[in-house]
């Protein structure tokens, strides 16, 4: 759990980073992971010694263990002058990271130059990290060796003090990421946890699962589903179903190599070592995978468009759009196994377009797999960032219909208030949510007025594959009884008397 002196602190690295001139929270979420991400190899090298002491077998090492080499790891050099940290980093460390191969750092020659890892055709390079392998377009952006020797003095004070296991390197990770709903147009990249959380209770996955994103973003809704599995599974999972967890469970595209960097540094922080995200434009040609995963968790980009010419054929197939938040829901489809389910957020635009391609992506869901929810979110869920009206579509795919009834929920609150400052309140709909999709049979007769309603699907197919909530919500309108128009007058009179005399004392005060 991260406490208010943990914040306190990151809050400070965050003030330092900002006073040296990188005001982008993007930019320093991103310098920080390069930081975080060099402290974990130096960690992963400790590690391999003190098991080699202790058994006496070798063990694969990442850094070269001539002196330039060692030179680069994190305890070697956190306690040098500013400036000499600042040159090991510049020079060599971030340069040696881009170039990692086969989970290991490169070494330098005489000259200072780097001696590149030749290619292994027979070896795919398994041992490197995701994280590694999108650092070749990555820059180092702190400015001076002084800025420089206060980040690093901060996150050592945070691991050595604070930070006591991977969990909470995570938790850790993710308060800096909540920086981000702050951060403007950057906001997009970031779902907010308990809404993620929600969706993923929603979809209950298992150790047998394999999950994608294919707009990833931050891998927020990745690590969501692994902390579930974690909570729920973790005692009684097999060592396969650890193998399974620790790379290939867990699936993320994105075309922003930056938000990869993340997502990977995100994923391992949440034990997944191995992660699979990689850069694809999941709409387009490019995205061929088809019948894949068991479960989608998305917040698909909205009011986008694409190039039409790159849109994947298949997908126009069941929409023929440019807009890429009714590509996405066929992409979904496509790219889940037969009884696959998947957990998205729409902007309410989908549930209720007149256009040709929305209302095919609706007739899609309806008729040929099993929609079972829409729960309406109010607007301010998104805020101080955005103030779009969203809703979250949970459907099955079966590719033979199914849908016999759909489950509307009109959340009113979501834990929090609806306004710019999100503080934190009692009303909060998502326990309610999460309880009665469970048990929808429980659901079967409840009026139209209140909160969640089951609407058949003959009565969607009337309403030409309308799914907003106020379609077929009834509003109880209850009479106001109000006095007589004299009674009211009486009262006005009465209360301006009552300022005449105040004034009348008030003057023979002064």
């Amino acid at each position: 759990m991260i406490t208010g002196t943990i914040k306190n602190k990151v809050d400070k690295i965050w003030t330092d980073i900002w006073a040296g001139g990188i005001t982008n929270p993007l930019t320093v979420i991103e310098q920080l992971t390069y930081l975080m991400f060099i402290r974990s190899l130096d960690e992963k090298e400790l590690e391999a010694e003190g098991f080699e002491n202790m058994t006496g077998e070798p063990m694969p090492r990442i850094f070269p263990q001539s002196a330039t080499g060692q030179s680069m790891r994190w305890s070697r050099f956190k306690n040098n002058d500013p400036r000499d940290i600042f040159d090991i980093l510049s020079r060599r460390v971030f340069p040696a990271v881009k170039s990692m191969k086969y989970g290991v750092l490169p070494d330098f020659n005489e000259q200072g130059n780097l001696i590149e890892i030749e290619d292994k055709p027979d070896q795919q390079d398994e041992s490197g990290t995701a994280f590694a392998r999108y650092m070749e377009d990555a820059m180092f952006l702190i400015p001076t060796p002084q800025v420089l020797q206060k980040i690093i003095t901060g996150l050592e004070d945070l691991y050595e003090h604070d930070v006591a296991d991977l969990d909470m390197q995570g938790d850790l990770y993710e308060y800096m990421l909540g920086k981000l709903a702050t951060a403007g147009q950057n906001g997009q990249f970031r779902t907010p946890k308990h809404i993620r959380d929600m969706m993923v209770e929603l979809l209950q996955p298992t150790p047998y699962d394999t999950i994608c994103d294919p707009a990833c973003g931050t891998a927020g809704f990745l690590v969501s589903a692994a902390e579930y599995i974690r909570k729920h599974f973790e005692s009684s999972m097999t060592t396969e179903q650890w193998e399974h967890f620790s790379g290939p469970a867990f699936t993320g595209f994105d075309t922003d190599r930056t938000m990869l960097r993340i997502s990977a540094m995100n994923l391992m922080l949440h034990s997944i070592t191995t992660p699979q995200v990689d850069y694809r434009d999941s709409v387009s040609k490019q995205n061929q995978i088809s019948g894949k995963y068991t479960i989608c968790l998305a917040n698909p980009p909205f009011k986008g468009t694409v190039d039409a010419e790159s849109i994947s054929d298949n997908l126009k197939a069941v929409t023929n759009t440019r807009k890429t938040e009714l590509l996405f829901l066929a992409l979904f489809l496509r790219m889940l196994e037969k009884g696959g389910r998947c957990a998205c957020i729409v902007p309410d635009g989908v549930l209720f377009g007149s256009s040709k391609a929305h209302r095919a992506i609706r007739r899609e869901l309806i008729e040929n797999h099993q929609l079972r929810a829409v729960i309406s979110m109010p607007s301010g869920v998104f805020k101080p960032y955005a103030g779009v009206s969203t809703a979250v579509l949970v459907f099955t795919k079966t590719g033979a219909g199914g849908t016999e009834s759909v489950w509307f929920y009109d959340m009113k609150a979501d834990g929090f208030s609806l306004d710019d400052k999100r503080t934190p309140t009692a009303e909060n709909d998502i326990p309610d949510i999460i309880a009665r999709f469970h048990n929808l049979a429980g659901e079967d007769g409840r009026e139209r007025t209140e909160q969640s309603f089951l609407v058949s699907k003959e009565e969607i197919v009337e309403n030409g594959y309308d799914l907003s909530v106020n379609k077929y919500k009834r509003t109880e309108y209850v009479p106001v009884a109000y006095p007589p128009t004299s009674e009211i007058f009486a009262q006005l009179r009465g209360l301006e008397a009552e300022i005449q005399k105040g004034l009348e004392e008030l003057e023979g005060l002064v």
